[in-house]
């Protein structure tokens, strides 16, 4: 049986990033060649447009450059996302970096001005706490 691996779906290709198209990640595809792709975006299953107004996470809030409270939202797909995980039996994740959602040990720091800090997404958090082994995308790339 198929290792099964819940991957952020813009890496895989898939228009869903904020701006409307994708994260394209070469080795992060040839890396999943042999396994048993699970694909989402927690923004996307939250009921978020795409493309959308960056967002970036301030706590335990999520505010969009607008100014807009979506926090909401990113729990509501971040808890699909697990539901998904559950029922799929799922143990491992490839996410995508710096994201509210997704990122893993870095993320945005709430300024829009691409400033890293320590910390991890809405879902990563989720993921971690059910046990589940979360892969930041660059590992494999680099």
């Amino acid at each position: 049986m198929k290792e099964k691996i819940l991957v952020s779906a813009c890496l895989l290709g898939e228009n869903c990033n904020y701006r409307g198209d994708s994260n394209y990640d070469e080795a992060v595809i040839s890396y999943l060649k042999d396994k048993d792709i699970v694909a989402v975006c927690p923004e996307v299953l939250g009921g978020l447009s795409t493309p959308r107004a960056p967002s970036e996470r301030i706590g335990n809030k999520i505010i969009n450059n607008l100014g807009e409270d979506v926090t909401k939202e990113f729990y509501a797909g971040a808890n699909a996302v697990i539901k998904i995980v559950k029922e799929q039996n799922i143990k491992k994740a490839i996410l995508k970096d710096c994201s509210p959602s997704c990122g893993l040990d870095e993320i945005y720091d709430g300024t829009f001005q691409h400033k890293v800090i320590r910390g991890d997404g809405i879902l990563v958090e989720m993921l971690k706490n059910i046990g589940v082994e979360v892969i930041n995308c660059k590992k494999i790339t680099n």
